[in-house]
């Protein structure tokens, strides 16, 4: 499910809400092709961390952790981003699904 969110000067964004298998699969890829800079580089620092530094089957397991944690959270992440950038709930609808499903 997305939803949809507008910004001060009228641009529109999509945002997904629910677990992000995307993340999940393709990790910082997907806040990179988003144009979120922030957690693009948090999540590429921290995979350097886990497979470069430490690459051993027991951080494999912490990997794994790690990768399904970005699914739970990412997306819930990237909307209060684009919040504090200024963006808004384009429908009432949009606002109530963001207020049950994400909790903000």
């Amino acid at each position: 499910m997305k939803v949809n969110l507008v910004s001060p000067v009228g641009q529109f964004k999509q945002a997904p809400v629910g677990f992000s298998w995307t993340t999940f699969f393709f990790n910082f890829w997907v806040p990179l092709l988003r144009g979120d800079w922030k957690w693009a580089a948090i999540m590429f620092l921290v995979n350097m961390v886990i497979g470069g530094v430490f690459f051993n089957s027991d951080v494999s397991a912490l990997a794994l952790l790690v990768w399904v944690a970005w699914g739970f959270f990412y997306n819930k992440l990237y909307i209060k981003e684009l919040f504090a950038k200024g963006y808004k709930p384009a429908t009432d609808f949009d606002a109530e699904v963001i207020r049950t499903k994400v909790n903000l």
